[in-house]
């Protein structure tokens, strides 16, 4: 500090300076009531600019979020208090002021080391799993952790077969059969009456590997969606990233929505526990409450409650399995890459 600008401090009487009159700065633990601002479904977010979709009259609001509500506040699927203009108007801009409770979310991790938790979707109560026959081919390891993503967070999973034209599905649903799981196979220009009569009347989050034909579904089940499609890579049989955002759109019928999602190529774990999933079998976790404590259910417990019933002919060895091998992914923790 130079001499002349300490001298100048020197100068000052630090007991001159009164304190800040008392309420000049109006404080109060009030907040604001919401409850009766305008609501509206967030479709997508880009780059801190949140669409939404307002529920009463349907049309489409840009908006801000309050800084109060934090950088995981508000995601895709959501449904809002917005205030201020909400005209849907070019050039308007309305605020997001409160996030209403959400039914359920889907969360991952980057992999299943990573403490840090990644709300995907709110409010879905189906989660489609997207997986192609060939090109690129099917990963049985993906499959399973996005089914125990959607057993902990309580949304019931259907699993979608594409490009059956390449590859025959036999396989992947004696595999999935006994979960009890409804499976849909799909290949170009095959009839989706299946597929529209379980999405109907649901909010519906589509996850699945880059270029296994998310988008591709999603614009024949929507064909005003017209999302971009990508290939598949010859040499990694990877898919490229198509969808860089997750987006919710209607469906035609009106009475249903689906949630697109970017490809994924890892789904971690970490914040799952063997005990979510196994609330999402009712049948196998009855079962369990004669099991030591400390079980993991796992085929080399030693004393499995599930390995006596099924001795005694009590359980389907078939869901077992698969229960088992669903079960693994959570008690055998990997990098969250699928298999």
């Amino acid at each position: 500090m130079s001499r002349k600008l300490a001298d100048s401090y020197a100068d000052i009487d630090p007991d001159s300076f009164d304190r800040p009159a008392r309420r000049t700065r109006p404080r109060t633990k009030d907040r604001p009531d919401y409850s009766k601002a305008e609501l509206g479904r967030v479709i997508t977010v880009d780059r801190g600019r949140f669409r939404c979709q307002m529920l009463d009259g349907g049309q489409m609001v840009s908006a801000a979020k309050a800084r109060q509500l934090g950088r995981k506040g508000v995601i895709v699927g959501d449904v809002v208090r917005i205030v201020g203009d909400t005209s849907g108007a070019e050039g308007t801009l309305a605020r997001i002021v409160e996030a209403t409770p959400r039914a359920t979310v889907l969360r991952r991790t980057a992999d299943d080391n990573d403490p840090s938790e990644r709300p995907l979707v709110a409010n879905a109560d189906q989660l489609m799993i997207v997986c192609a026959l060939a090109d690129p081919p099917p990963r049985t390891g993906m499959i399973d952790r996005i089914l125990v993503a959607a057993y902990d967070a309580s949304i019931t999973p259907i699993i979608c077969l594409t490009k059956s034209d390449l590859a025959a599905p036999d396989e992947i649903v004696a595999l999935y059969r006994p979960l009890d799981v409804p499976i849909v196979v799909t290949q170009p220009g095959s009839d989706l009456t299946e597929a529209d009569d379980l999405l109907d009347g649901h909010v519906t989050v589509l996850v699945g590997h880059s270029g296994v034909g998310k988008s591709t579904l999603i614009n024949r089940l929507v064909p005003e969606a017209q999302r971009s499609i990508g290939e598949v890579n010859e040499v990694t049989g990877r898919g490229r990233h198509t969808s860089t955002s997750a987006i919710a759109l209607r469906l035609p019928t009106g009475s249903g929505w689906v949630i697109d999602t970017p490809g994924v190529r890892s789904f971690g774990l970490s914040h799952v526990t063997a005990q979510s999933v196994l609330g999402a079998f009712g049948d196998l976790s009855d079962v369990t409450q004669d099991c030591p404590r400390g079980c993991r259910h796992t085929s080399d417990e030693p004393e499995c409650a599930l390995d006596e019933a099924l001795a005694r002919g009590e359980l389907d060895a078939g869901r077992l399995a698969s229960f088992r091998r669903i079960i693994g992914a959570v008690s055998e923790p990997g990098s969250g890459e699928s298999r």
